[in-house]
This record gives structure tokens, C-alpha cells and sequence, in this order.
């Protein structure tokens, strides 16, 4: 995916699932939630329980694509991960499950996750979606749990 296109709205409707269905799948064992956040961001915000984090724009990077100004900063921000295509695979296809598990991908606010989705299905991993609303929704979620 070209890093100057932006997923349309319908591709956003195809590409994104709720929060609460989200967290039901995972603990049904149908999915695997991923959290895309640099590292710095998890650090300050905090972690997802059960969550695997694989770095958006190492990913990126590591597959050839072109950082915008944008995510060269956020990357820039940390200390970004040494992330190589082979593990980056052997990872992926550990909580893909041969193609039959979903992979859910959480950011910050649900924007970045659509890229990360549309990212893994040009990939070849048709059951990528978004996490809707993102870590801030999970945090509200908690805060109301609690």
C-alpha cells in the first residue's frame, strides 16, 4: 500500500470490527489481537493484556515501504525494533493460524490500524481488520469495567 493513500470509507466499513466483538473473539480463541503502537507509545499509555506487539513502521520499513513525514517521526520518537522479514512472517503465521484465525490490529485511535489491516491483507492474510476506536476505546472500556 502506497503510504500517501489513505483507506477509503467503504474500505474502512470492510476493514474495521467493534471493540467489544473484538476483545469476545479473542477470548473465544478465534483471534489474535495485535498491537501496532511503537514501543514509546505502550510504554507511556500502557500495555494491552494478551496483546502481541509488532510495530507498524518497522513493518513498514522492513518491507520496502516509504515512511510519511508523519510516521518517520512517531518512529523516530523511540527506539525502534531491529524487525526482519523472517520473523515478522514465522509471527504472523503463528496467530494466523493456516489462514483461519483472525488478526486484529489495534493502535492508538483506530486510524493507523486500518493502514496495518489493509497492509497485512495485500500481504495475503484475508482476515486482518481494525479494532475500532483503538487503545483509547479499550482504556474507556476498562475505566467503566472498573
Amino acid at each position: 500500500m502506497n503510504p500517501e493513500e489513505s483507506v477509503s470509507t467503504a474500505e474502512q466499513a470492510a476493514l474495521e470490527m467493534t471493540l467489544a466483538s473484538s476483545l469476545e473473539l479473542c477470548r473465544l480463541g478465534l483471534a489474535s489481537l495485535i498491537d501496532i503502537r511503537q514501543s514509546f507509545e505502550i510504554e507511556m499509555k500502557g500495555a494491552i493484556p494478551g496483546a502481541v506487539h509488532i510495530p507498524m513502521f518497522e513493518v513498514k520499513l522492513m518491507l520496502g515501504d516509504t515512511l510519511t513525514e508523519d510516521e518517520q517521526d512517531i518512529l523516530d520518537a523511540g527506539q525502534p525494533k531491529d524487525m526482519d522479514a523472517k520473523s515478522f512472517f514465522t509471527m504472523i503465521n503463528q496467530l494466523h493460524h493456516a489462514r483461519d484465525h483472525l488478526l486484529l490490529c489495534i493502535c492508538n485511535s483506530g486510524r493507523r490500524s486500518l493502514t496495518a489491516a489493509s497492509l497485512l491483507r495485500s500481504l495475503g492474510y484475508p482476515k486482518a481488520l481494525s479494532v475500532a476506536g483503538g487503545f483509547q476505546a479499550w482504556k474507556k472500556l476498562q475505566s467503566a469495567a472498573n
